[in-house]
């Protein structure tokens, strides 16, 4: 089979993530009624889209677009778009990881992060054999990017033996967070970073002492 692939995007000004979520869909879906698509599956990594498309709306819809505590649902324009194109199509929505490594998610975050960085991506549209991310079609998980992630956080936790800054060519290192960035703060070519074993403190000390000129 002969896949094609398509990007899409876009910005507005004064909006919120819960918006753009949505107008993330209803875009999608409008593309694919100009295919007369009739049969999709819709993956998302917005918790909010999908429990509302298949759980809440209904409810919504029954109340007079009123929420359990009586009050209006939020977005109801958006929301009352996106039904009415979904509904004469059969939709299987997919929840995947959002900033879990699955390939096509990220490209989909850089494509967004450009646009309301006011830049204009490249978006790619064309046959998925000349697509250069080759891994669109996996809606996995990197478990790799994962592990690497949860490192990094429990690393961001774990307390500190110490903080090695470099100003001026100069390196010192600190017991506290606060004596550091006392030091570094709004200095040009500063540099610094949290260890924490002595034997750490002593290899980021060596990698910031500049290499004297002979």
């Amino acid at each position: 089979m002969n896949y094609e692939v398509k990007e899409i995007g876009g910005r507005e000004e004064h909006t919120t993530n819960n918006r753009m979520e949505l107008r993330a869909a209803i875009e999608a879906l409008r593309f694919a009624s100009s295919l007369n698509a009739k049969r999709l599956t819709l993956y998302a990594d917005s918790s909010y889209l999908i429990n509302g498309i298949t759980k809440w709306i209904h409810g919504w819809q029954k109340n007079g677009w009123k929420t359990k505590a009586k009050g209006d649902v939020e977005n109801r324009d958006l929301w009352e778009k996106l039904v009415d194109l979904a509904g004469n199509k059969n939709i299987e929505w997919k929840r995947i990881g959002g900033h879990a490594g699955v390939s096509g998610n990220e490209r989909c975050d850089e494509i967004a992060t450009s646009f309301a960085d006011g830049e204009k991506p490249k978006l790619y549209n064309g046959p998925l054999s000349g697509y250069p991310n080759k891994k669109i079609l996996d809606f996995s998980s990197d478990e790799k990017y994962l592990k690497d992630k949860t490192a990094a956080r429990g690393r961001t936790r774990a307390a500190a033996y110490s903080y090695v800054s470099l100003v001026d060519g100069i390196v010192q290192t600190h017991k506290t967070w606060v004596e550091c960035e006392r030091r570094v703060k709004g200095v040009k070519g500063a540099k610094y970073k949290k260890v924490l074993t002595l034997a750490e403190e002593q290899e980021t000390v060596n990698q910031f002492t500049p290499i004297p000129c002979v």
